[in-house]
């Protein structure tokens, strides 16, 4: 699965190479995107140097330098691996709302080319926890995390305990992810099936912010086995 979602990924990158001068890429960081980010930075023939990438999220209150930070899990992923033009960091600082801020003003400096995003078990779209607004006016905000979304983190092997994670965090809005061109969403496993079926079965609402991809008309979902068997044949 994501050796196929890299490949597309790859293809689509190369032609919008093609076309312009340069793309823009934003990411997640989660280890349900590793498989796809280790066979893109395999993919031949992508010239990274005209590609500047940003990141979906990122936590508040944790040390520059924490493994768990996703700037710094993205680097050891993807960043340290291929020759970008620019990536922008997520950096929370001492000033969140401030961070926030110009964070959206770096993104709203070009149109996002392609997003490379993930669901999370609680259907969340970055760190949009439901209920989430889909409609959200601003662009990068600082948002409260959710148990369900934090006990994920500690599923996944990020942090030992549920009270290691932070409770909030900044977070791409829903309208933004949906601003890409092209929309690239890899669901594995199987913690992730009632999601899946949330996204493609229930009506379109910030119950489930991951039913908004059902919206954008160049969205592709890549599911395993697992994420997919809650779904009617």
């Amino acid at each position: 699965m994501g050796r196929q979602a890299a490949a597309d990924i790859a293809a689509a990158i190369r032609d919008g190479l093609q076309k312009k001068s340069h793309v823009r890429i934003v990411l997640a960081a989660a280890p349900s995107q590793s498989e796809m980010l280790s066979a893109l930075i395999a993919e031949p023939g992508i010239d990274w140097h005209r590609i500047t990438s940003f990141h979906m999220d990122e936590y508040i209150g944790l040390p520059s330098k924490a493994p768990q930070r996703f700037a710094n899990w993205l680097r050891e992923a993807f960043f340290n691996h291929v020759p970008l033009a620019v990536c922008h960091l997520i950096e929370p600082g001492d000033d969140a709302e401030a961070a926030c801020h110009e964070y959206a003003r770096k993104l709203a400096e070009a149109p996002i080319d392609f997003v490379l995003l993930g669901v999370g078990t609680n259907g969340h779209l970055a760190f949009n926890d439901p209920p989430a607004d889909l409609e959200d006016p601003v662009a990068v905000k600082v948002v409260e995390l959710d148990e369900v979304c934090r006990q994920q983190q500690v599923d996944d092997a990020c942090f030992a305990t549920l009270d290691e994670v932070p409770r909030t965090a900044i977070s791409l809005t829903v309208p933004t992810l949906l601003s890409g061109q092209r929309l690239f969403c890899c669901v594995p496993g199987a913690n992730k099936s009632a999601a899946v079926q949330a996204m493609v079965e229930y009506p379109i609402s910030g119950k489930c912010p991951a039913t908004a991809l059902r919206t954008h008309p160049r969205c592709t979902v890549y599911l395993d086995r697992d994420s997919s068997a809650r779904l009617n044949p």
